[in-house]
C-alpha cells in the first residue's frame, strides 16, 4: 500500500485537481504551513486525505514530517501543482514494489497550456516513490532530494504547472530566493558582483543553452525569472552575509 504525501501552503488554486488524480489511494497525506486561503477546506473535501499542519521548517525536512504521518512505509511525494497522469497511475498498479529500491518519474512540465520543453524544463526525472525504512529526504532548505542509493526509473509521467501566473513567478522567487540565502548563510561569498554574474549566466543558460529560445515567449520568460531569482539570492546573501552591495 502506497500513501500519498503532499505539502501545501496557499495551494487553493491548484489543489483540487491534484488530489483529484490521487483518488485512488486509501492515504492522502496533506501537510499544510499556515494557508490562509481555502486549500484546508478543498482538501477536507476529500474522503482519502488526512490533513495535518506544521510550521515550515524547510522542504526537506518538511518532506520527513508528512511521511511519519503516513500509515504506509511506501510514500508516493506530489506537489500542490502537480498531477499524477493516467499512464503513471497504471505502471504503479503493475509494478512490483522493492523496499530497497526507490522509484523516479519523468516530470512534464508546462505553462501557459503548453508543454515547455526547453529552460531546463524537458528531461527531469525526479525519485518520488520510497520506502521510508531506506530512504529519506535531505535536510535541505531548498531543492531538497531523496536520499537514496539504488533508484529505478519509470516511464510515465507525472504533470507539473509551477507558475499560471505573473504573481506565482514573483512569490516563488520571494520564497526560494529567501531560503537559498538563508541556507548558504555564511558558507558561500556574494557581493552585487557575484549577484550580477549568476543572473546573466542562469538567463544565457536557460534561454541559449538550454534552448528556451524555441519555446517561444514562455521560454523568454520563464529564462527571465531564472536570472531574476538568481540575482535576488545571492543579494539576500550578500546581505545575510553582512557584505553590503551598496
Amino acid at each position: 500500500m502506497i500513501s500519498v504525501c503532499i505539502l501545501t501552503k496557499n495551494a487553493s488554486a491548484t489543489l483540487r485537481e491534484t488530489l483529484e488524480s490521487v483518488r485512488i489511494f486509501d492515504e492522502v497525506i496533506v501537510l499544510d504551513n499556515g494557508s490562509t486561503d481555502d486549500t484546508l477546506q478543498i482538501a477536507e473535501g476529500f474522503p482519502n486525505v488526512k490533513v495535518h499542519t506544521f510550521p515550515f521548517i524547510g522542504f526537506g525536512p518538511l518532506r520527513n514530517e508528512a511521511a511519519q504521518f503516513a500509515k504506509n512505509d511506501w510514500i508516493l511525494v506530489l506537489d500542490s501543482d502537480e498531477v499524477l497522469s493516467p499512464e503513471l497511475m497504471a505502471e504503479l498498479k503493475g509494478l512490483q514494489l522493492n523496499p530497497t529500491q526507490t522509484y523516479s518519474v519523468p516530470r512534464h512540465n508546462y505553462y501557459n497550456n503548453k508543454r515547455i520543453k526547453g529552460c531546463g524544463w524537458g528531461s527531469e526525472q525526479i525519485a518520488r516513490l520510497y520506502h521510508r525504512q531506506f530512504a529519506k529526504y535531505s535536510p535541505s532548505q531548498v531543492h531538497e532530494r531523496l536520499e537514496a542509493t539504488h533508484v529505478t526509473p519509470l516511464k510515465s509521467p507525472i504533470l507539473h504547472t509551477p507558475y499560471r501566473s505573473t504573481a506565482d513567478f514573483l512569490a516563488k522567487m520571494q520564497q526560494y530566493s529567501t531560503l537559498f540565502a538563508e541556507q548558504y548563510r555564511g558558507k558561500k561569498r556574494s557581493s552585487f558582483a557575484i549577484a550580477l554574474m549568476h543572473a546573466l549566466f542562469a538567463f544565457f543558460r536557460s534561454y541559449i543553452l538550454k534552448r528556451g529560445l524555441f519555446c517561444g515567449r514562455e521560454g523568454f520568460l520563464i529564462s527571465v525569472y531564472n536570472a531574476n531569482t538568481a540575482l535576488y539570492k545571492y543579494l539576500k546573501l550578500a546581505e545575510l552575509n553582512k557584505n553590503r552591495c551598496f
